[in-house]
């Protein structure tokens, strides 16, 4: 039988305030990378569960999610995966400055648009940028759209 492909579940935070973005610099394979808050979906969590939960781990930031700005999918050929991300918007509900951050992740820093840009070359990923570019032409999407059934018994 043949093995069955999946895609990694990913969730992000596109986070504004004042007109900057909340962003992670992370220790990767590549060297110092910049992503927006991000991580993998477990197993038994829903999607907004994950994004709130990867916020918090990887800022120390109380996230609420209030809309999804996209479903991306990008293939990583250098690591052969496919990852599906669905990035989400909303507001920071309080912040916890004893929170320890994720391994790897170096620190937190709120960047405007022009900053992220000028450091395209150390995104994580192009799904970086583009869920950036999204948010800022005005890309939202009601948390409805996301369905999660019961499990059955």
């Amino acid at each position: 039988m043949a093995e069955v492909w999946r895609p990694h579940v990913v969730v992000a935070a596109v986070i504004e305030e004042d007109g900057r973005f909340l962003l992670v610099e992370e220790h990767t394979e590549a060297g110092l990378r910049f992503n927006q808050p991000a991580g993998h979906l477990e197993p038994g969590e829903s999607l907004i569960e994950a994004v709130r939960r990867e916020v918090f781990e990887e800022t120390g930031h109380y996230f609420e999610p209030e809309a999804l700005i996209g479903v991306y999918r990008w293939h990583a050929s250098e690591r052969d995966r496919t990852y599906m991300r669905f990035a989400f918007t909303g507001l920071v509900a309080g912040y916890d400055p004893t929170a320890p951050l994720d391994a790897g992740i170096l620190r937190t820093a709120w960047l405007t648009p022009q900053e992220i840009g000028a450091v395209r070359a150390r995104h994580r990923s192009p799904l970086v940028q583009r869920c950036l570019d999204d948010y800022l032409a005005g890309r939202r999407y009601p948390l409805d759209l996301l369905a999660d059934l019961p499990t059955k018994p």
